[in-house]
C-alpha cells in the first residue's frame, strides 16, 4: 500500500506539530491538549494512522484526549525531516 498519498502538507503540519510537543509529554503527545482537536485535525491525524507513522490511546480519564505514539515509520519520518527522537528522550 502506498502511505506517501496519505502525507498532505496539512498532513504533515499535523505532523510536526505532534512531534514538536512530544518533548511535553515525555515522547508521547496528547492530541486534543496542547495540538488542537479540531474536525480537520482529526481527519489529519486518521491519515497519520493509515501512513503506519502513529498508533493512538483514548485517555482513560477523558475520552476526548488521545495519547499520540509514533511508530517506527514515524520515527524514521522525523529523523528524514530533521527531528531526532533523543530531543524528547533526554
Amino acid at each position: 500500500m502506498d502511505t506517501t498519498k496519505y502525507l498532505t502538507p496539512a498532513v504533515l503540519a499535523l505532523f510536526d506539530e505532534l512531534w514538536g510537543d512530544a518533548p511535553n509529554w515525555s515522547g508521547s503527545p496528547m492530541f486534543g491538549g496542547n495540538v488542537a482537536s479540531t474536525p480537520a485535525s482529526k481527519g489529519h491525524l486518521t491519515n497519520l494512522k493509515k501512513a503506519g507513522l502513529v498508533t493512538t490511546e483514548v485517555d482513560s480519564d477523558d475520552p476526548s484526549l488521545s495519547w499520540v505514539y509514533f511508530t517506527a515509520a514515524g520515527k524514521a519520518l522525523a529523523a528524514e525531516r530533521g527531528c531526532n527522537e533523543s530531543e524528547f528522550l533526554a
